[in-house]
């Protein structure tokens, strides 16, 4: 099974997602200034620490081991992760989803705990779907499953299917075709997703006239950085992606440098990058320099490597567990820091 992809893509999505998170809502043209370029992590004392991206990213994961190919049984164990997540008190969570926990916690059923919102919480979490899953109508089936959980509007879901498509491309393919990927994509989401397709189109025919992913985000009308819109996020994603299709240094760089929600689109690229090029071709230094309790780097592999071992075929593999106690600690020093951040920005250089 892919080891390789499914390693790499958790990883990348902890790194971007780290990387980016200290440039999360300043404006492009203030960040260099506030925090200098992102090259390495900012979070604290040079070390990164990592959000909601990632953790969704992991709980995809987990749940994918526990349901034996069974959408249904995913979705049940999705579902129950992230009640306990909210009641953890992650900081920066996304208003739809914190409003979706709620109504689980209320006794909605999964089916029907979604908001109708078209943010892009489906398509941080969609890169793992496309670095663990061959069979691409059963990966869509989990897409949609896991996106309708929180967000009923199809615009989220159809942010989610090309960043898992992307992801799936990537680990498949040495040499990217974008407009085979864009294909899939078309099939995948039907008419419904005209919009998206045009935005995907001129995606790469900005990467195909050698523009920077910065100047197709301020086409957009993106000059103040990326929103948490997912018809705005995933383009510009994409955008990075096929630029840098083999340089994930590069690939990452560029979308946190387009300002606005960062860590997200940090950690799409970072999800689609490493499902390619696997931990080995993730800059160590932004690896080892992240900073987490209890879900380490080290706890992201085995998990990864359970996933993996599961979709092999291996019905004794479990996943990894963290103690809750460990993760409202966590959280509690993670919202101080988080603070200390926007506190920080209230003072120059503006």
């Amino acid at each position: 099974m892919n080891h390789h992809a499914i390693i790499g893509c958790i990883l990348g999505t902890a790194v971007g997602d780290a990387l980016g998170l200290p440039y999360e809502g300043v404006s492009p043209t203030r960040s260099p200034r506030l925090l200098g370029p992102p090259n390495r992590h900012r979070f604290f004392f040079r070390r990164g620490m990592i959000s909601d991206d990632t953790e969704h990213t992991c709980m995809v994961a987990q749940a994918l081991i526990d349901a034996c190919d069974d959408v249904p049984k995913f979705t049940r164990g999705f579902a129950r992760r992230l009640r306990w997540w909210i009641l953890a008190l992650p900081a920066g969570v996304g208003k739809a989803t914190a409003r979706s926990g709620i109504k689980l916690w209320l006794g909605a059923s999964p089916e029907k705990a979604g908001v109708f919102s078209a943010g892009n919480g489906p398509a941080m979490r969609a890169a793992i779907f496309g670095a663990a899953l061959d069979d691409v109508p059963s990966m869509l089936n989990f897409v949609r499953a896991c996106s309708r959980l929180t967000h009923s509007d199809p615009k989220a879901e159809h942010g989610a299917i090309a960043v898992a498509l992307a992801a799936i491309h990537s680990r498949v393919h040495k040499k990217i075709d974008a407009n085979l990927w864009l294909g899939e994509v078309v099939d995948a989401v039907g008419e419904g997703g005209t919009e998206l397709i045009d935005l995907l189109r001129q995606a790469i025919r900005s990467v195909d006239a050698g523009k920077a992913t910065k100047t197709f985000a301020d086409s957009l009308g993106l000059h103040r950085g990326v929103t948490g819109y997912t018809y705005h996020t995933v383009p510009v994603a994409i955008h990075a992606w096929l630029s840098s299709p083999n340089d994930f240094r590069q690939a990452v760089t560029s979308i946190i440098e387009c300002g606005g929600d960062a860590d997200t689109t940090a950690a799409i690229v970072g999800g689609i990058m490493g499902a390619s090029v696997g931990k080995e071709g993730i800059p160590s230094e932004w690896l080892d320099r992240i900073w987490e309790w209890p879900r380490s780097v080290f706890w992201m592999e085995r998990l990864g490597e359970s996933l993996a071992n599961s979709l092999d075929g291996d019905s004794a593999v479990s996943s990894p567990t963290i103690n809750p106690i460990a993760v409202l600690l966590r959280n509690l020093l993670f919202l101080s820091i988080v603070l200390f951040h926007g506190f920080r920005r209230l003072a120059p250089p503006y």
